[in-house]
């Protein structure tokens, strides 16, 4: 009897692939998508793992506040503990400043848990052998725990990080303020990102540019829309083609209407954030926890590559606050009860009527 052959197709999984070795900071998705950190760990849940290798990111600002500058930050900070290269452009005279301003990583509550006071240490008589485990799994100041790094780390918004984070790592940082046109920015892309060439089988290191306000109007070029278009083209297809990750912000009110939807079609995954009017009481009635907030998150794309199943998100709008004013969380917002009394919200309410009494479910 001939031996049955085993049925192939082109759309067979290869399942002899073995993983690719991955630098820090890096981790691998389903369909062979490596992801790249945000910065911010609830950000990296809600689209499915962070920032898919390859991919562009734009993030549309609020007139009214500068959130956007909150990603930015942990963007930036959570690619620097990591050792990634990083290239930053701002309409700002001087973009190097701004990285003092980047946020330091936070230890984590296990380590957070086993810090001691030095003054109660000495008065303890412990056996000298057991102080050796007093520091482990400790996290130091460039986000290892164990001398490994950490795939995302919570930041400490009014900690700077540490200067030597700074000082040694490839960072080029550019003025897009007074460049008449875009010829240097994309020098300098080209530049970045051909130091970065794609590579499947083993990523050492990847990259992460961030291009602050891109069409401020302080820019020469912030009236030139089809010059703006073709740059960001042309940076999407190197991004794609290289181990990096690109971050745009622009405020879409100072864009034409249809400029401004030819902006968005072009980005993989789009962000949005909006700020919070101050003392809004009509807000805060029908939002738990408003008091916190500053602002609100808005996912209108996330990124798919390698597979044409879209990514269906629970939730759509997600409020931005600062845990203790330290720590920057997502939440999805939760609707107060009806009554004004206190209990469950009505997202997790089992009712699926509008009234607020309790009961049987109503269809």
């Amino acid at each position: 009897m001939a031996t049955a052959k085993t049925r192939t197709s082109s759309f067979s999984r290869n399942l002899s692939a073995a993983a690719p070795s991955l630098g820090p900071g890096l981790k691998c998705g389903p369909n062979g998508t490596v992801f790249l950190s945000s910065g911010i760990p609830d950000l990296d849940k809600i689209l499915g793992g962070g920032f898919p290798l390859g991919s562009l990111v734009m993030v549309m600002e609020d007139a009214e506040a500068p959130h956007h500058m909150l990603l930015l930050r942990n963007f930036m900070a959570q690619g620097l503990v990591h050792g990634q290269p990083l290239l930053y452009a701002s309409p700002a005279r001087d973009p190097r400043g701004f990285l003092g301003t980047l946020p330091c990583p936070a230890a984590s509550k296990d380590d957070k848990s086993r810090e001691r006071d030095p003054d109660q240490e000495k008065g303890l008589r412990i056996a000298w052998q057991y102080k050796k485990y007093f520091g482990e799994n400790q996290i130091n100041f460039d986000g290892q725990r164990d001398g490994k790094h950490e795939y995302s780390n919570e930041f400490d918004l009014r900690k700077p990080l540490e200067r030597h984070l700074i000082n040694g790592q490839r960072i080029d940082c550019v003025s897009i303020q007074d460049s008449s046109d875009l010829s240097t920015l994309q020098d300098r892309c080209d530049t970045f990102l051909s130091q970065l060439p794609r590579n499947d089988d083993s990523i050492s290191s990847a990259g992460r540019i961030a291009i602050q306000s891109f069409c401020a109007p302080q820019c020469a070029h912030s009236i030139m829309e089809w010059e703006m278009l073709s740059f960001i083209r042309s940076l999407k297809s190197l991004v794609r083609s290289s181990n990096s990750v690109a971050i745009i912000t622009f405020p879409p009110s100072l864009l034409s209407p249809s400029f401004c939807k030819r902006w968005q079609h072009m980005a993989d995954t789009l962000l949005s954030v909006k700020a919070i009017q101050d003392e809004d009481k009509e807000l805060a009635q029908l939002l738990t926890g408003y008091q916190d907030m500053v602002g609100f998150l808005n996912v209108h794309k996330v990124a798919r590559l390698n597979t044409q199943v879209p990514l269906i998100l629970e939730a759509t709008t997600f409020s931005i606050k600062l845990q203790k004013r330290r720590y920057l969380v997502l939440e999805c917002l939760n609707q107060a009860p009806v009554d004004g009394s206190s209990g469950a919200s009505y997202g997790t309410s089992g009712s699926c009527s509008s009234s607020s009494k309790t009961g049987n479910l109503d269809f």
